[in-house]
């Protein structure tokens, strides 16, 4: 590999990890002090929200993306956020057979907590493991895009969790709010 592929790789490789630092910091903030019952509260009857089936917390699948879904609580959009990096670790470095309905919500904040910590740090040490061939190479991009190279799936990946990590400060405004 010639200095100028592998010093792009390693810059590409510390910009994604400087973005995940950043977005995960942001998801940090907004789980200081948040407790089930603000974790299960729904900012609105409409929305995505997740249920207990028998003991097993499933999530709402929507229709389609348009605002009049309504918004999606705390549980839910944590829900999202196992949901991606579980598929993407399952199909660029597993079997990739896993689908959404085989990712459940753990119910609570705490365990869903040690959820995502436990996803993010098999994401971390999955990643660092690439070679820089395949880091730039599409080879294990294979959800929910193809043909693309993998450092951008990464990508995708910190702009998912800051998305989500937004909207759960967002959903905790509001409920502040409601509860004065």
């Amino acid at each position: 590999m010639n200095d100028s592929i592998q010093n792009s790789a390693s810059n590409i490789r510390d910009t994604i990890n400087f973005q995940l630092q950043i977005s995960w910091q942001l998801l940090e903030l907004h789980f200081t002090g948040l407790k089930d019952d603000e974790y299960h509260w729904r900012p609105a009857l409409k929305g995505l929200h997740v249920f207990d089936e028998s003991g097993v917390w499933r999530a709402d699948w929507p229709e389609s993306e348009e605002y009049d879904i309504g918004p999606a609580n705390i549980a839910w959009l944590t829900w999202h956020i196992t949901f991606w990096w579980s598929m993407v670790l399952d199909h660029s470095f597993g079997d990739g057979t896993l689908t959404r309905e085989n990712v459940s919500c753990p119910g609570n904040i705490e365990e869903t907590r040690k959820t995502i910590i436990h996803l993010r740090d098999k994401w971390e040490a999955a990643v660092a493991e690439l070679s820089d061939d395949e880091f730039l190479s599409s080879e294990r991009t294979k959800w929910p895009f193809i043909d693309r190279p993998f450092h951008e799936l990464a990508a995708w990946l910190n702009i998912e969790l800051m998305k989500n990590a937004a909207e759960i400060g967002y959903c905790r405004f509001l409920y502040a709010s409601q509860r004065k």
